[in-house]
């Protein structure tokens, strides 16, 4: 017993951090929902239509960046730390190339709204936000590259701190750039991209200050400059695309439902939108305890303690499980209260508090995929559960979810809530067997230290 304690106190060191810093991030997100839709649904569908696509784009190239904190988390548990300044030094090149490529695709995104047929009403706004938002995607990208080598050396406060001050930052900018004033028109939802991609600029430069300035200095990465090193990044990339892609694979399913759900008028995209936002909301504490996971169990692989790297683990999952029957429980107790946060609208309202009734039942699938995965991730176990997040989401999910949602057989035929139906089944296959293969590799040492290899 006394060692499930000690793990989960080094747990809860990391995690609390890294709690704050996902619970800041998601926030921002929260802000731009609430302070929109007080605005109109018009404007609360267009910025839920911009962001159902930018984060899963982003972070389908943020992949790589993902896959330094195994790294360096490994290199600090073998005590070669110093080699950490260039495994990020060729990470940021990678984002660089990334982030251009973004920049120029998030500003060209309408035919994929026209082609889906979402409401035309929203259409505008989404694209102006779109707009704004593509100048904050270079400097968040180079910012998660420092966050992660931070977070990878064992050192989660610096981002938590950053991302506070953040989000005490963007919401008065919100506000500013929303309804206007001192020289600025208002912008009603293209605000909230504006706002965002400035906070994204503070964000990298508070964090670049950090790691020049701190005990992180260490680590070399502004000691040295590198050119890009074509094999180190290609290993990088190796690591951190599945990753990337699992991330969008799971992002894109809630994108893509909320696409079709376009369809289906503006008040009803602003309710999805809103029990979206909520679940998106809880779903950064298991989040940020897969991240813990993936460092703790990353440190005990480079140690060569195999033993503890299974504690680590699955102290983790059941301690995300645990908060998870929480939340459940407090969405089901209070979910026409949370609803009325978001909107006074009564039709929205009404469908919202319907729709978190089905966020209480997907939380414990959710929470225990997120931080299994994160357990992997410290094993540098990345592809396998890319081709999970494929089979779980887009081959079992999203069947249901068009059967059900979609229409396609009319006795059948549940509307949104359909859609949420399709999701809820994906998340409880892929919960499943990303337990199962955590399980696995838990007891297969020789296997791990292959992918240590990498």
């Amino acid at each position: 017993m006394q060692l499930y304690r000690t793990e989960f106190s080094q747990l809860a060191k990391l995690a609390l951090p890294l709690v704050v810093t996902q619970l800041a991030q998601m926030s921002m997100s929260v802000a731009d929902t609430v302070m929109a839709g007080r605005v109109s649904s018009a404007d609360l569908a267009g910025v839920a239509l911009g962001t159902t696509v930018f984060w899963p784009l982003l972070f389908l190239v943020a992949g790589t960046t993902m896959a330094i904190t195994p790294t360096v988390a490994q290199l600090r548990g073998s005590d070669e730390s110093e080699k950490s300044g260039e495994v990020v030094r060729q990470a940021m090149w990678a984002s660089l190339v990334g982030g251009i490529v973004l920049f120029f695709v998030f500003r060209n995104l309408m035919p994929l709204y026209q082609f889906v047929g979402v409401d035309p009403q929203a259409l505008p706004i989404t694209k102006a936000y779109l707009d704004a938002m593509s100048w904050g995607v270079v400097p968040v990208l180079m910012y998660f590259c420092l966050r992660y080598m931070s977070e990878g050396l064992g050192w989660t406060i610096p981002a938590m701190l950053i991302s506070f001050s953040a989000l005490l930052f963007k919401i008065p900018l919100n506000y500013w750039f929303i309804h206007g004033g001192f020289g600025v028109t208002a912008m009603g939802g293209e605000g909230c991209g504006w706002s965002t991609a400035i906070v994204m600029c503070y964000q990298f430069t508070a964090m670049a200050a950090v790691i020049h300035f701190s005990r992180l200095k260490s680590a070399g990465l502004f000691a040295n400059f590198s050119w890009p090193d074509l094999p180190a990044i290609g290993r990088l990339i190796g690591l951190g695309a599945p990753i990337g892609l699992s991330t969008f694979a799971e992002f894109s399913i809630f994108s893509a439902m909320t696409l079709l759900i376009g369809r289906l008028g503006i008040e009803t995209l602003a309710a999805h939108q809103i029990a979206s936002n909520i679940g998106a909301l809880s779903y950064m504490v298991p989040m940020a305890l897969g991240m813990a996971a993936s460092i703790r169990v990353g440190f005990n692989v480079g140690k060569g303690d195999f033993a503890a790297a299974r504690l680590s683990g699955w102290v983790a999952i059941f301690t995300s499980l645990a908060f998870a029957f929480v939340v459940a429980a407090l969405l089901i107790s209070f979910n026409e209260f949370i609803a009325s946060l978001y909107t006074t609208q009564n039709e929205v309202l009404l469908l919202a508090s319907e729709l978190l009734l089905l966020v209480a039942i997907y939380r414990p699938f959710d929470d225990v995929q997120a931080t299994a995965l994160g357990t992997l991730r410290g094993f540098k176990d990345t592809r396998v559960p890319f081709y999970v997040a494929i089979c779980a989401y887009w081959l079992v999910g999203f069947p249901v979810a068009l059967v059900l949602g979609f229409g396609s057989i009319a006795s059948l035929d549940l509307g949104v809530y359909g859609y949420w139906v399709g999701l809820i089944v994906g998340l409880i296959v892929a919960s499943g067997v990303l337990v199962a293969r955590f399980q696995y590799l838990a007891k297969r040492p020789d296997k791990v230290q292959q992918f240590a290899m990498r």
